[in-house]
């Protein structure tokens, strides 16, 4: 019987993912090694999880400090680690008052609950009345409630019923969500770039217009940064391209360091204010080994400059791959280092791109069929990205007619 953690999985495990075929056992920096020993370039990060590299040592030392110390206490007790993060969060996004959770989906389920109550306390929209505009292509998730308002058929597919009050519009057309707006709404729910659906930028100047319209009709702008947060696009947040202050921000992923989920709602005085002792709360959300480790990250993040350096490596990152020019090459977008290859699918699909990217030392993983994501820790150097378009070039080379297989090479193409 194969024993193997690859048989293991497919024997005891659900099918809802799809991993590349390979296993890992060891991470360091932008590197990760499986167990055979072959080393990989990171070039997707956990989708901006490991923003600051695996294992990295000043997180793991936090991390080791803090769990010989104290792990988690519930929000049954204070611990001295919660209000401190609080704190340094609110002032970097100068946003009022933050509520700490796990997961990115639980973030944004909190946003959903603080809008709906705050439309009813502060709006005074009917209980069970409000709605949320969100966008087209969104992704936030995989709850029932965040399925809802999916754009994707496979996500809701066989879960409903569907949870109601949600209303949809095309993402990047301000005119459409003015148009949208009713009595009824509470909130606009958008992220910055939209990662899922294929790194997709939208027009310049569409993010001062959603805040414009957002103030103009007296409803919230929330901004899901759970992705695009913490330095990934070159700034702190990707609204700050537009020099937008959302009314609400959802931040996850990086936050954590890439070693533990924590996630957070932050948002103005008034939104936070609908929250009283029992309206929500969760056993794991704000505990102390987390939040340590957090603040740790923040102060790596600005010492560091992080986010400079994904502007920088980002833009290069885009111009040498815009030279590319192959005819397989659809478009290249992306800001900072959060970029997306989009392939012509009748040349090649993504997917076989990513295995023959794997077969060359290059770790990504595909969305929507036709993109390739990348997206490195925000620690990878100008030769690391070199390293990884000559893989990406080598790939290329082998594709020179539409539909064409790509065969994978065996070796690790990275020098040691």
């Amino acid at each position: 019987m194969d024993n193997s953690p690859i048989a293991l999985e497919a024997r005891y495990g659900a099918n809802n993912y799809l991993p590349l075929p390979m296993v890992l056992e060891r991470g360091s920096g932008v590197y990760l090694w499986d167990t055979s020993g072959k080393r990989y370039l990171d070039m997707m990060s956990a989708y901006s999880a490991v923003s600051f590299g695996h294992s990295h040592p000043e997180l793991v030392a936090t991390l080791c400090e803090q769990a010989n110390q104290l792990a988690v206490t519930s929000r049954a007790f204070h611990t001295d680690q919660l209000g401190p993060l609080l704190e340094d969060l609110c002032r970097a996004t100068g946003m009022a008052r933050a509520l700490p959770m796990n997961s990115g989906a639980e973030g944004v389920e909190t946003a959903i609950k603080a809008a709906r109550k705050w439309a009813h306390r502060v709006r005074g929209i009917p209980d069970g009345s409000a709605r949320i505009i969100v966008a087209a292509g969104n992704f936030a998730g995989r709850t029932t409630t965040i399925i809802s308002f999916s754009s994707e058929a496979q996500y809701r597919s066989g879960f409903g019923p569907g949870t109601p009050g949600f209303d949809t519009v095309p993402y990047g057309d301000a005119a459409a969500l003015a148009a949208a707006i009713g009595p009824e709404t509470a909130a606009f729910l958008v992220e910055p770039i939209q990662g899922e659906a294929g790194i997709i930028v939208p027009p310049a100047g569409y993010l001062r217009a959603v805040r414009e319209i957002c103030s103009r009709h007296g409803i919230l702008m929330i901004a899901d940064e759970v992705q695009t947060g913490l330095g990934r696009t070159g700034r702190l947040l990707a609204c700050n391209h537009e020099d937008v202050q959302p009314d609400a921000l959802i931040l996850g992923k990086a936050l954590g360091g890439g070693l533990l989920p924590i996630s957070m709602f932050l948002a103005r005085t008034d939104v936070m204010a609908v929250f009283q002792p029992g309206d929500h709360g969760s056993t794991f959300g704000g505990n102390p080994l987390a939040c340590a480790v957090a603040r740790t990250a923040l102060r790596i993040l600005e010492r560091d400059q992080l986010a400079q350096r994904a502007d920088e490596l980002g833009s290069y990152l885009l111009a040498r791959l815009r030279e590319l020019r192959h005819p397989a090459i659809r478009a290249v977008r992306g800001r900072g280092l959060l970029i997306g290859l989009d392939l012509w699918p009748q040349w090649v699909s993504a997917r076989s791109f990513c295995e023959a990217l794997m077969s060359r030392g290059v770790l990504s993983k595909e969305t929507h069929q036709s993109v390739v994501r990348l997206a490195p820790p925000l620690t990878v150097t100008r030769a690391q990205i070199d390293q990884a378009l000559s893989a990406i070039a080598a790939v290329l080379d082998t594709i020179t007619s539409p539909q064409e297989s790509i065969t994978p090479v065996r070796g690790d193409a990275l020098p040691a």
